[in-house]
């Protein structure tokens, strides 16, 4: 039976490769930051299959004893600060918990058990201003966010202790991933918590930002499984995690209100652009231009080639599958919430 040590366990991503690996028998162990109040998240319905260690990313003492505990043989590490507009306000903590952070996981295992196997989770954000489409692991880098910057840090980081220790360390670049458990403030869940609100009569409007941005989307149950995948090989590599298909914001947005029965509409250009309902003509999305980001990163498609040829992975959940299972959840937990406020 393994041993496995997971960062930001309560998170998205952590909480399905939890699942996925509490499911394949091993045992798991958690890292969460102290709170006055404890909050289990994402993994509030399997805490009791969990071993929890109260360690920061930022305090390499606290994470030796994380390893000394767990004797993980494998880590995956999905701590981070990671919505990119919080990184322009929080450049510093950024760095601190998505760079340095890393490298005080690596310090970790090296000094407790350097025989463990360790993911780090970069990201397609890394790619930024993009050198090439679609990327692959070869595409330059030139990222456009204080929390891209900080995850090159991390994932360069991670390569040269694989090259100079000697340590089984592999860096997936995952594009984004969404789910029915990712944050509000990420723009996805922010258009499907929007769509229900409308729909069930409790919000008027939505307001976005730069509705041309293209992206990748997957879903992350999809690519913890990838990332299990990286750490069972014989040799550590770097792997981009991908659908080699994008979509833009209004895409998303259009599909998704789609699934509960509403047509928009588009007028306007730019920050006048204006979306409406195409049956009754009310305004349900408009521009805000305090949304859009100081740099912005206009397309990101990944080619997930490598990990297809020598992972045998594949995407099974479909961009189309994925935001109707958003606005379904969404739906769902919006009807609770009107009915417990009626109470």
């Amino acid at each position: 039976m393994k041993n496995a040590l997971i960062t930001g366990i309560n998170g998205q991503d952590g909480s399905y490769l939890a699942e996925l690996l509490v499911e394949k028998g091993y045992n798991v162990y958690g890292i969460m930051r102290r709170k006055s109040v404890v909050d289990y998240g994402n993994v509030e319905h399997i805490k009791d299959k969990i071993h929890f260690i109260y360690a920061d990313m930022t305090d390499v003492v606290s994470l030796i004893n994380a390893m000394r505990i767990s004797q993980a043989d494998e880590v995956y590490n999905l701590a981070a600060q990671s919505f990119v507009a919080t990184s322009w306000e929080q450049p510093l903590a950024t760095a601190q918990i998505d760079a340095l952070g890393v490298t005080n996981m690596l310090e970790a295992i090296r000094t407790v058990k350097p025989f463990c196997r360790f993911y780090q989770a970069s990201t397609s954000e890394m790619f930024g201003l993009v050198q090439a489409i679609p990327q692959c692991e070869s595409t330059p880098f030139y990222p456009r966010s204080p929390y891209g910057v900080a995850k090159l840090y991390g994932h360069w980081i991670t390569k040269n202790y694989r090259e100079s220790y000697g340590l089984y360390a592999c860096s997936g670049i995952l594009f984004n991933h969404e789910s029915e458990r990712r944050g509000k403030e990420f723009v996805t869940r922010k258009i499907t918590d929007a769509v229900a609100r409308i729909k069930l009569g409790v919000q008027e409007y939505i307001e976005l930002g730069n509705m041309d941005s293209k992206r990748d989307w997957g879903h992350s149950k999809d690519y913890v499984y990838a990332m299990w995948l990286m750490l069972q090989q014989e040799q550590a590599d770097d792997y981009v995690i991908a659908t080699n298909e994008t979509r833009t914001v209004r895409e998303f947005v259009e599909i998704a209100f789609s699934k509960v029965g509403i047509a928009v509409e588009w007028s306007g250009i730019g920050v006048d652009e204006i979306g409406r309902d195409k049956a009754t003509g009310k305004e349900i999305v408009k521009i805000n231009k305090d949304f859009f980001r100081p740099a912005e990163v206009d397309i990101l498609l990944g080619n997930p080639a490598k990990a297809d040829r020598e992972l045998g992975w594949e995407r099974k959940i479909s961009f189309d599958e994925l935001v109707e299972r958003m606005v379904n959840n969404d739906m769902e937990l919006v009807k609770k919430e009107i009915a417990y406020n009626s109470l």
